[in-house]
């Protein structure tokens, strides 16, 4: 099978840290200006653009494909970075429990008081996701 849609194993799991985040925030604000830029040149055409639709085996509360490797039990229950290419420019992040089933969170202030990295979020994140 093709490598490029095959994950390797050591680059799937990555945890979300604050500069994935960074990242994140990056690439949504780079995407902002690029549709500025083709908005002003298309205004007269009507152009479609390809529009990236979420993997349905990758859904939240469907359990991770064997694809993608065995999860290493330090990142059991940790926020990690979305594998979907869908979500590269969304504020999310993904958790996957011992029985590989995916949760999905956003990575915006919970109650506007709790950033994604709060201690309090994520021992509220652990306790969501224990099977």
């Amino acid at each position: 099978m093709d490598p490029l849609f095959w994950p390797s194993e050591t680059n799937s799991f990555r945890r979300f840290t604050p500069e994935s985040l960074a990242a994140i925030e990056e690439r949504i604000a780079n995407k902002k200006k690029e549709q500025v830029k083709v908005k002003g040149k298309n205004k007269d055409q009507g152009v479609e653009e390809d529009k990236l639709t979420p993997q349905l085996d990758l859904k939240i509360c469907k359990k991770l494909p064997s694809l993608y490797g065995d999860i290493p039990a330090e990142l059991v229950g940790e926020p990690l970075e979305d594998f979907d290419p869908y979500y590269s420019d969304h504020k999310t992040f993904m958790v996957i429990n011992k029985r590989r089933t995916i949760f999905r969170f956003t990575a915006t202030p919970a109650l506007f008081i709790f950033g994604p990295f709060n201690p309090v979020r994520k021992t509220a994140i652990k306790i969501l996701v224990h099977s």
